[in-house]
């Protein structure tokens, strides 16, 4: 079965993206926002104009969309219209959308333990543990290598984490004793934690559905 082509404007707006080093996910989600731009018009994205763009976002006011989504979605319009379209004027009634920031709540040692525990699979579990125990990211835990773990120097290599920057976390031998027993029972060869084909690694948004799946498990609070 042949596979279908991709069009021409979507092609540019792929080659854009690599061009500045957009990760895979970040570019499914670009690619996705500009698909509901093209929803709400009914036509092509490329012909919309300024107010095109503002009923837009007035629309996914009224829809009840979040401002982390809104905020999301008018940098990747911004991003189509500058980069892709040579059009950045378009934009200029696009504005980012702002809510007050609040603390998150900082689980107990006690409630950290319970979350691990309930992870489901031991993959899951080793890496909710690097994450909580090293400190890293949930785009630093998937882009873990076998050949990351350092285990005489009990230290952990994170490669162009935040800020496209490499760097060390530490690694406890708790953690290590953790990775060793992951390893032991998948015997990865390349990526500490690959998905489903096993040739790429798990992505950040699995890693990130298995974190509330583990906190409704051990009944803990959102």
């Amino acid at each position: 079965m042949s596979q279908k082509p991709i069009r021409p404007l979507r092609q540019r707006m792929l080659e854009d993206m690599s061009l500045r080093g957009l990760t895979p996910d970040t570019q499914r989600d670009y690619i996705r926002a500009v698909k509901k731009l093209a929803a709400f018009l009914g036509r092509s994205p490329d012909t919309a104009t300024a107010e095109d763009l503002r009923a837009f976002q007035l629309h996914l006011r009224a829809s009840g969309v979040q401002p982390p989504t809104i905020k999301v979605t008018v940098r990747v319009l911004r991003f189509f219209f500058k980069v892709t379209l040579d059009r950045p004027e378009t934009t200029r009634h696009l504005v980012f959308v702002y809510e007050p920031r609040k603390l998150p709540r900082v689980l107990s040692p006690a409630e950290v333990l319970r979350l691990l525990e309930a992870a489901p699979g031991p993959k899951h579990k080793a890496a909710l543990s690097v994450a909580y125990g090293a400190g890293l990211r949930a785009m630093e835990v998937v882009a873990l290598k076998v050949g990351d773990i350092d285990s005489k120097r009990m230290m952990l290599r994170v490669e162009q984490g935040k800020g496209r920057k490499d760097r060390f976390a530490m690694l406890s031998p708790r953690l290590l004793e953790l990775l060793r027993d992951w390893w032991r029972i998948a015997r990865p060869s390349v990526w500490m934690f690959p998905g489903g084909d096993r040739i790429s690694p798990m992505t950040t948004r699995q890693l990130n559905r298995v974190c509330p799946m583990a906190a409704e498990l051990a009944s803990l609070p959102r």
